[in-house]
């Protein structure tokens, strides 16, 4: 059940999209590629001392919460690469990023069972271990863009979005009304640390004439004081985005967005644990063993997510509508799948499932539109957060509905119709937007 799950492409472990917030913390004061490097590390850690396991409580620290955040270290400034990156076809990018989940899951399974027929399990994840810390080769890639790099992307996105015209194309504006960090106290900050350092250097000069020792402690408090003012700074940026004036909940559109998160994926795991019992009411067993439906949710969810990427950045095409419909075909398909009896029609509905839920690569896109690139790693970090609770309250409600009415039918009758409320909240969204530059005028007209 648990491997079907991994098929569809998550992205990483329950427990670590539930620490996402504090992951952007990292990305903060570290930024990606440092961040990236030590998920890596964390990783592979997780995977090691899992061999050494007796019970499943230690499982659940090793291989669930340490191998799980370090998964998580690496997937968040992925994303958040691909998004400082790309400008025109960003869509399209982030879609081709994470089909590696997908095509990893296929590979990765069948490679650690390969292992545990030859080696045992307990070898097994040594191995996994080991090649875990490619990882940390993955993360050492995430360049960070130079500051001309920087400035030419901005030009890019300006022009791009006047050509383009998207829904979500004015919404960076919503957050910047409601109380972005103001850049005056940043630039007194960054002010007031470079007359630290440079006060540092200066004591240094003056110490190369004195003993080998005193400049080696002056070199130390250099060191200490760049560390201090990058993590003073990072996680200024971090407390203000979650709990300052300038909060990211401020925002109503991305709160509303943040809602549909908490409601989207608790009712997107209720086929993968209830369709195996509804092959076996309707005797399907037989042909589902041949080409099991959550294979097929698995192969077309790879592909949907390029093709969603590649319509979503078509100059006449709003990535917003793309992610509504998208929505709105899950579940649909959701609701009408245990309707479905014959293998064919259940096929055809878990293709629909698999192909609509690639709206997955299309989450940090719509995220950046909200917030903008500067805050990407804060929000998406909150956004899968929510995700991370859902899925971990999804399956227990299904079965304490089956517990009550005793057929799997009203589990995705249920979750399906919570499922639309989330949905109801991005319905309402643009009527937020317009009313924010409303209020925002009424109070420039009173000062």
């Amino acid at each position: 059940m648990y491997a079907s799950r991994e098929d569809i492409g998550y992205d990483f472990g329950d427990d670590s999209k539930v620490g996402s917030p504090f992951i952007g913390l990292f990305i903060s004061m570290c930024g990606c590629r440092k961040t990236a490097i030590i998920g890596g590390i964390l990783n592979a850690v997780g995977w090691i001392l899992s061999a050494y396991a007796s019970n499943v409580h230690y499982l659940f620290l090793t291989f669930g919460v340490t191998a799980g955040v370090g998964s998580g270290m690496v997937y968040l400034p992925a994303v958040v690469m691909v998004g400082q990156y790309f400008q025109k076809r960003r869509a399209l990018a982030q879609g081709l990023s994470t089909t590696g989940t997908g095509f990893g899951a296929f590979l990765m399974t069948a490679l650690l069972k390969y292992l545990c027929t030859e080696f045992g399990w307990r070898n097994a994840m040594f191995i996994q271990g080991a090649i875990s810390l490619n990882l940390c080769v993955c993360g050492a890639l995430m360049r960070p863009l130079s500051p001309k790099d920087i400035s030419e992307k901005y030009v890019v996105r300006s022009n791009s979005e006047d050509n383009q015209a998207k829904a979500l194309s004015h919404s960076a504006e919503t957050i910047k009304s409601n109380g972005v960090l103001s850049e005056e106290p940043e630039k007194k900050e960054e002010a007031t640390n470079e007359e630290v350092l440079d006060s540092v250097q200066h004591i240094e000069i003056g110490g190369k004439s004195k003993s080998g020792r005193k400049m080696y402690g002056l070199r130390i408090l250099k060191t200490v004081s760049q560390l201090t003012v990058t993590v003073r700074k990072g996680f200024a940026i971090w407390y203000s985005s979650y709990f300052g004036a300038a909060s990211l909940f401020t925002n109503r559109v991305f709160v509303a967005f943040v809602i549909w998160a908490l409601f989207a994926y608790s009712s997107f795991v209720i086929p993968f644990i209830h369709l195996p019992e509804i092959v076996k009411q309707y005797n399907l067993s037989s042909q589902n063993n041949i080409f099991p439906l959550t294979s097929i949710i698995a192969i077309v969810h790879i592909f949907g997510k390029v093709i969603l990427g590649i319509i979503s950045d078509l100059p006449c095409i709003s990535t917003w509508n793309v992610f509504l419909m998208a929505n709105f075909t899950l579940v649909t398909c959701i609701l009408t799948l245990p309707l479905m009896q014959t293998y064919v029609s259940l096929a055809v509905v878990c293709g629909l499932i698999g192909f609509s839920s690639g709206y997955f690569s299309l989450m940090p896109v719509v995220t950046e539109d909200l917030v903008g690139t500067k805050h990407l790693a804060n929000a998406y970090g909150i956004i899968i957060c929510a995700n991370g609770i859902s899925a971990l309250l999804g399956p227990p409600f299904a079965g304490w509905i089956y517990d009550i009415t005793h057929k799997y039918d009203f589990s995705f009758y249920i979750s399906g119709l919570l499922y639309m409320v989330g949905i109801i909240f991005l319905l309402v969204q643009p009527c937020i937007q317009k009313k924010q530059p409303r209020e925002k005028s009424m109070e420039e007209a009173q000062v």
